[in-house]
């Protein structure tokens, strides 16, 4: 069921009776959309929506008597495609007996005759539609201080039971946002800023739902950090459009045939070949830390030692690629070489923009003496991996957006292997739930997919993650 921000029906029609309404609202709802706003029991709105709840109440209670708000205890209000009043009140007897249908009804004088309980009400408020939900009640009697849900949950609409599906759906939908920009500490600088995010947010969760239902795999895709971002802004801040320009990629010696055949599986985290999983920010130099990647898994390979290389030494010193901007492999390991190496990330730490070029060679700790370009064969790249350390590739990375875990399939309509976007790490291969998997080391920091990693189907050449093989050479 879709009931997606439609323009201009649905959605212009609603944002321009929602901008009249946010004039009725408090200054601190002008917030993240589900934001709560504590209310006076003077407030119009609570009033309509407490007699509302009262009304609710006695049509589906079985008592004699009819019964009204004796007390308030609290009440907020959130901006919920309309108002959602959350309510806890004392509900009391009065002297009007339900069949009487009196104008006044005056509570018993007698406490023990006011049969008071504690109830929570929560009503949904659509003040341009006049319509009104109860969403949500629970009563318990006053002696216990702690109210309960009873077993049967009341949900009734005014008009056709369609509201409460569009209510249900939005409800779910601004939680799993607020929830989002808790989890992320998103922050926006404006109401239409957040309601902007908001229709991005939904969009991508049908996307992220489409993948779902196509994949081959075991993956599981929703809400990720990249989840307020458009398509177009996501490749800006984080990919690398150089990569799919075949007339900018340099020519590489081919690397040496592997001796023997992969074996079964490799990663090379268990041997030690690995540096912790990095972050590359809102700049797009996954390029440079493929290549580091590789390089510290070569000089581990050769030395024994792994240590942590600095990104930001070719962000800032690389004349050929374009920082932030992009780059190539290729082109990085050259600078490497003219430059005499690469410092730590300790002594040229990684700052996510480019900078003057502060490299000094006293510092350098790693160097390398060439690069080669290896085999498009899936085989001969497990095979070359498993003998030689970690492999710097690239891949077409639409799908990677919306990961969280497991292995990734994506249909090639997704995933079009000529459109290749971001450079990674393989660091090893193996199989899952019978599912043959490479595994990739992002560049997105920790919160990312797998504690910062991506697991791609291994065999069939998916989103070309066999077309831009590369490593460095340490003799």
């Amino acid at each position: 069921m879709d009931f997606g921000f439609r323009c201009p029906v649905i959605l212009c029609l609603t944002l321009a009776v929602l901008a009249s309404v946010l004039a009725d609202l408090d200054d601190t709802l002008m917030g993240a959309p589900g934001s709560s706003v504590r209310l006076s029991e003077n407030d119009p709105g609570l009033k309509k929506a407490l007699k509302f709840a009262e009304e609710r109440y006695n049509m589906g209670s079985n008592t004699m008597h009819v019964r009204r708000v004796s007390k308030i205890l609290s009440a907020s209000k959130q901006l919920v495609k309309g108002i959602r009043y959350s309510i806890m009140v004392e509900l009391s007897n009065t002297q009007c007996k339900k069949a009487a249908r009196l104008m006044t009804c005056d509570f018993y004088p007698e406490e023990h005759n006011l049969k008071t309980e504690v109830c929570v009400f929560e009503v949904w408020d659509i003040p341009w539609e006049s319509k009104s939900t109860l969403l949500k009640q629970k009563c318990q009697p006053a002696v216990d201080p702690k109210p309960v849900e009873t077993n049967k949950v009341e949900f009734l609409s005014l008009s056709t039971s369609k509201p409460v599906e569009e209510t249900e759906y939005f409800v779910e939908l601004l939680g799993q946002f607020k929830e989002f920009m808790v989890r992320y500490n998103r922050t926006y600088s404006s109401q239409e800023d957040t309601d902007w995010r908001l229709r991005i947010f939904h969009e991508n969760l049908k996307t992220a739902e489409k993948l779902q239902s196509l994949d081959l795999g075991t993956a599981e895709y929703g809400v990720t950090k990249f989840s307020d971002l458009t398509e177009e802004e996501f490749r800006t801040l984080y990919l690398n459009p150089l990569l799919s320009q075949q007339n900018l990629q340099q020519s590489m010696k081919p690397a040496a045939m592997p001796h023997g055949p992969a074996p079964p599986s490799w990663d090379w985290r268990e041997h030690g070949a690995v540096s912790p999983v990095k972050n590359q920010g809102m700049c797009g130099s996954c390029w440079a830390f493929s290549v580091t990647g590789n390089i510290e898994g070569q000089w581990f390979v050769k030395t024994g030692k792994l240590v942590s290389l600095s990104e930001q030494e070719l962000v800032d010193c690389d004349t050929v690629d374009q920082a932030c901007g992009g780059g190539l492999p290729s082109n990085a390991y050259e600078a490497i070489e003219k430059l005499g190496g690469l410092e730590t990330e300790t002594d040229y730490t990684y700052t996510g923009k480019k900078q003057s070029c502060d490299f000094t060679t006293d510092k350098v700790t790693a160097y390398i003496n060439s690069s080669v370009e290896l085999s498009k064969d899936e085989n001969e790249i497990a095979a070359w991996l498993a003998e030689n350390g970690p492999v710097s590739v690239a891949l077409n990375a639409f799908a990677m957006q919306f990961y969280r875990k497991g292995v990734s399939h994506p249909l090639k309509i997704f995933c079009n292997p000529w459109m290749i976007d971001h450079a990674v790490l393989l660091v090893g291969y193996g199989e899952r739930q019978g599912k043959p998997f490479w595994a990739i080391k992002n560049s997105w920091g920790e919160d990312y997919g797998e504690q910062g990693y991506y697991y791609l189907y291994r065999g069939s050449r998916l989103c070309g993650i066999n077309k831009m093989c590369s490593s460095a050479i340490v003799n």
